[in-house]
């Protein structure tokens, strides 16, 4: 049986940022989806634990995320955007997005994506009024196009799984045999009028390819994030908390813009 001590000791040595930032973007990276053409390349920084000025420069390359690593690390004063705290606040939550504020990201979207995104702005300037963060979870709903295509009866199948998969979700590990880990998670729901959580499923994860992988020593009972099919992490109390709130926090905001109709609003004026 673990004792107190052991779990505290699994989780008081946190990962370097950038390592930290490969365990979350290698999935989307491995599908081809963002970031540079290599997914083999971030595969092994992450799985040798190398932090060198290669990885900085492959970090770069996802311009998804890249630009909110930026606007976080510039809004509470962290040098670095690969600064440990800045890239657990984007792929997880921490309390550095709440020091953001609504100025900074309604700028950092104007200047990113009026001029990409057409009519679909409003939607994300709204997003943010209503109390959005630069957290993943809201360029997954407040940003991608696939919220809306959810009214479309033809993809609103696929559009729901390509939420579920995209966004950081938590689950119980349940068993780990090899590379495979089955975990128990809540999938998103879509009733046709809001997105919620529904209640847990088992699913299949990989933990790493042919041996390669970037989180050991987990086990049934652990609580790990995961990102596509991938397990990123091994969660402590306090990840599990800030992943849960800020997930949720958003999915309200989505749930209530949907909702809700009004002029497009002009952010950063």
């Amino acid at each position: 049986m673990r004792s107190v001590h052991d779990d505290q000791d699994r989780f008081s040595s946190r990962p370097p940022g950038a390592l930290l930032f490969v365990r979350y973007a290698f999935a989307p990276n491995e599908l081809g989806y963002c970031g540079p053409s290599d997914s083999q390349e971030l595969l092994g920084y992450g799985a040798n634990g190398v932090v060198d000025r290669g990885l900085a420069a492959l970090a770069r390359q996802f311009d998804g995320a890249w630009p909110y690593l930026e606007l976080i690390a510039g809004a509470v004063g962290i040098s670095d955007p690969l600064d440990h705290r800045v890239v657990e606040a984007y792929w997880v939550g921490n309390s550095l997005l709440d020091q953001v504020g609504i100025t900074a990201l309604g700028n950092s979207m104007e200047h990113r994506l009026r001029c990409r995104t057409g009519r679909q702005f409003s939607s994300i300037a709204d997003s943010v009024l209503a109390g959005g963060v630069p957290h993943h979870s809201f360029h997954v709903f407040s940003v991608y196009p696939w919220v809306g295509l959810l009214s479309n009866d033809r993809i609103a199948h696929q559009a729901l799984e390509v939420l579920d998969r995209c966004r950081i979700r938590w689950g119980k590990v349940d068993s780990v045999s090899g590379d495979q880990v089955l975990v128990r998670s809540q999938p998103l729901t879509w009733d046709g009028r809001n997105l919620a959580l529904g209640e847990p499923v088992v699913e299949t994860a990989r933990r790493a390819v042919n041996g390669s992988g970037f989180v050991d020593r987990i086990g049934p009972g652990d609580w790990v994030s995961l990102h596509w099919d991938w397990v990123c992490d091994r969660l402590g109390p306090r990840q599990l908390a800030a992943l849960r709130h800020y997930s949720l926090r958003q999915i309200k905001i989505t749930n209530d813009e949907m909702t809700r109709s009004g002029p497009a609003t002009v952010l950063g004026r």
